[in-house]
């Protein structure tokens, strides 16, 4: 925890806000696999079962005891509480939620119900939103056409349905159409892409009345026809959608790209991360964003001396 302590307070000298994702539905890092570990081992679970961390009770009680100790805890660095930092732009409850063994969602929306309202509890000071990749759940008969492919109404999960709850403050949606659709063809996943944002955004203006972050994307170097330069028209397609909806006062508010690295930090890329000033046309697009959007939303304090700098070169 004192390494997270250090990120907080070097982002705050940066003037850097950060969304704080509070467990993973992969195994990545321990995700939602370790608790239900956790509680088997001590033998109080119910059930094997990685979707139990959704519905047993002690696992639920294991998670809100670590969402308590985060929170609640006083930064080594700086000495002010999670909770109390504005550096901490929002928390997320959970990356890419998915419970597959109930595909029709009920088992999910508790636990996020549930857990929504206990962070609310403690901590009234930040944004909450779920993490959720975007799909349309078999209940949402209107958007369904919306989802990549038929299995994506089968996880359990429901864009609508999840971020609806008063306690969830923006929705959340991820972009990643070559792994989720089995026809592997660029020009496809670009009207793919367009079609996605423009529903979700809708969702955000008509029916959730909450902005609508898009808080990963990406294209995989692994891809059969991959070159940087169709990864950049990929880019500009969601940045530009961002930017229109940010013109016009829509719920489409903003767009964070999975993701930047910096020399020295390969051992943790993956197919989708990028270094943007190795290739200039890619740092372009991001910088050109930032300067777009901030001419029209305008910048935080700490925002504006980088941003005259950075912008007043283009």
């Amino acid at each position: 925890m004192q390494a997270l302590d250090y990120v907080i307070a070097e982002a705050n000298q940066q003037g850097i806000r950060l969304i704080l994702s509070l467990v993973n539905n992969l195994q990545a890092y321990g995700g939602k696999t370790q608790y239900v570990k956790w509680a088997w081992e001590e033998g109080v679970a119910l059930s094997s079962s990685n979707d139990s961390f959704f519905y047993d009770p002690s696992i639920r009680h294991y998670f809100k005891n670590y969402v308590k100790t985060v929170l609640t805890r006083k930064n080594t660095i700086t000495g002010i509480e999670y909770r109390d930092d504005p550096t901490i732009f929002a928390w997320e409850l959970i990356n890419e939620p998915r419970c597959l063994t109930d595909p029709s969602g009920d088992t999910l929306q508790d636990w996020i119900e549930e857990m929504s309202y206990f962070v609310k509890s403690i901590d009234r000071n930040h944004l909450l939103t779920v993490g959720l990749e975007g799909f349309y759940g078999p209940k949402n008969s209107k958007r369904l056409s919306f989802n990549p492919e038929f299995w994506a109404a089968d996880l359990g999960s429901d864009f609508t349905r999840n971020s609806m709850i008063s306690t969830i403050d923006f929705a959340s949606v991820h972009i990643y159409p070559d792994h989720w659709s089995h026809v592997q063809n660029f020009e496809y996943n670009l009207r793919f892409v367009s079609k996605w944002m423009i529903s979700h955004i809708e969702d955000g203006d008509k029916d959730l009345k909450k902005p609508i972050m898009f808080t990963e994307f990406g294209l995989s170097n692994e891809d059969l026809d991959f070159d940087p330069s169709l990864r950049e028209r990929f880019y500009k397609v969601i940045l530009d959608i961002s930017y229109k909806s940010a013109k016009r006062n829509k719920s489409g508010a903003g767009t964070l790209v999975w993701q930047f690295l910096v020399e020295g930090m390969e051992e943790f890329n993956d197919e989708f991360g990028i270094v943007p000033w190795k290739r200039p046309s890619t740092y372009q697009l991001f910088t050109e964003q930032s300067c777009r959007l901030a001419r029209i939303q305008g910048a935080l304090p700490s925002q504006e001396k980088h941003l005259k700098k950075l912008c007043g070169q283009r």
